[in-house]
């Protein structure tokens, strides 16, 4: 089936999966009454402004992998936002971001899926990221964004084919650099290599692991947001804000 038809055509044709069941420890002094992907930006929980941002990629189906608080997330958002349809995957006993993506198997009705941290946001072109997964032929593509201080999240070192070659933890190195920033497309054979019935991180276990099969980064210029802690969810309503000007002036 030729996928290519159109933008729409083809990120429609792919499964959206949220991870979204994390405590958010570090934000409970700004936020405590909710679980952080609720925490309120611009008058909305945050989570809708991902699920605009699918949308507007031409997703229809999204999973929603919750934990802490999860029936307050599944009370607020619904079966549905717009035109799209949200599944709610739910751990029961912390899973970490691998545990929780392998759980969330069943619902997930593609070959190619999109995953997107549930705190944080991006503002690259989603589907010439899918196009450059899709044209390479891999298993896992990961968005890398520069920041004028990696120390905070971790440093990504990769090659001139792009090919993940090192990822150094928080604090390892600081300064201007490349870091994850949470979105990945993975082919379904690979998140079904992911133990199942434990808890596993994507981040810490799984991507070192995967870098001899081979993981691919796409550099985007994307503005990028994480609302992990007091002083960044400080930051998320202008950010928002200059991106509805942009989309006006636009």
């Amino acid at each position: 089936m030729n996928l290519r038809m159109s933008d729409k055509r083809e990120c429609s044709n792919v499964t959206a999966v949220i991870l979204a069941g994390g405590v958010g420890s570090r934000l409970r002094p700004a936020v405590s009454d909710r679980p952080k992907v609720l925490a309120e930006v611009n008058g909305r929980p945050y989570l809708e402004h991902l699920f605009d941002q699918l949308l507007g990629t031409g997703i229809d189906h999204t999973v929603i992998c919750t934990g802490h608080l999860a029936q307050m997330v599944q009370e607020a958002c619904g079966p549905n936002y717009r035109s799209m349809k949200l599944s709610y995957s739910q751990e029961f006993t912390p899973m970490g971001t691998g545990g929780a993506l392998r759980l969330a198997r069943p619902f997930i009705m593609s070959n190619t899926v999109l995953v997107m941290n549930g705190d944080s946001y991006c503002t690259a072109n989603l589907k010439t990221f899918q196009e450059s997964h899709d044209d390479q032929g891999i298993s896992a593509s990961i968005l890398l964004t520069e920041v004028e201080d990696t120390s905070r999240y971790g440093r990504v070192h990769f090659n001139d084919q792009s090919r993940v070659i090192r990822f150094d933890e928080k604090g390892t190195h600081s300064g201007h650099g490349w870091i994850n920033a949470g979105i990945y497309f993975f082919e379904l054979g690979l998140l079904e290599s992911i133990p199942e019935g434990r808890a596993i991180s994507l981040e810490c276990e799984l991507f070192p692991s995967w870098i001899e099969q081979g993981i691919y980064g796409f550099c985007s210029e994307g503005s990028f947001l994480d609302i992990g802690t007091p002083e960044s969810y400080a930051e998320a309503e202008s950010f928002f804000s200059t991106l509805r000007t942009g989309a006006r002036t636009g």
